[in-house]
């Protein structure tokens, strides 16, 4: 890619960051992410043919503190449930960055031809990771999947409604303690 093109592009990435973080999803139009950035309709569907595709290169930094936070979680010098109640955390602050964006990734999972696959499959896989990781300490039978729906759902009413910290710390506490092995 061009000195330009990718100066472009990342412009466009940044500008709709803030854009998809101030009003979520459904409330940020392309028309109005080339205009924030200052560039045409064509440079943006070029870099982004679809609103899809630019939110799911918004969401790409998220990778990395993905990979963080469950390292974070589970170098702790603690209990599989403190591990567990880190790692929730750090996963609803990751999904609530974006507004709305619990939701949208929670009602996603399962589904292969979601736009936001890609961000499933990296959550999905993080979960897997703790899973693996803690093995034993864990209720048998315990999915990836159920982690990632119950956490998201706990996420999804932080970011529709002003819990403060605390009410979300003790959901994801409750949801923890229904994971660890009696």
């Amino acid at each position: 890619m061009r000195a330009d093109a990718r100066r472009n592009r990342d412009r466009i990435v940044e500008i709709a960051r803030a854009l998809f973080k101030d009003k979520g999803f459904s409330g940020v139009s392309m028309d109005e992410v080339a205009k924030a950035a200052g560039v045409g309709a064509g440079t943006l569907y070029r870099h982004f043919p679809t609103k899809e595709a630019l939110y799911d290169a918004v969401l790409e930094a998220w990778t990395d503190k993905v990979k963080a936070a469950v390292d974070r979680a589970l170098g702790l010098d603690g209990s599989a449930r403190d591990k567990l109640v880190s790692w929730f955390g750090d996963y609803v602050d990751l999904l609530n960055g974006h507004k709305g964006a619990a939701a949208r990734i929670t009602l996603a999972l399962g589904d292969p031809d979601s736009p936001f696959v890609a961000k499933c499959t990296r959550y999905l896989g993080a979960n897997q990771r703790v899973i693996d990781e803690l093995g034993p300490a864990l209720r048998p039978g315990v999915s990836a999947m159920e982690i990632s729906r119950l956490v998201g759902a706990v996420a999804a009413v932080a970011d529709a409604s002003a819990l403060d910290p605390d009410e979300v710390g003790s959901m994801l506490g409750v949801v923890a303690d229904g994971l660890v092995a009696a």
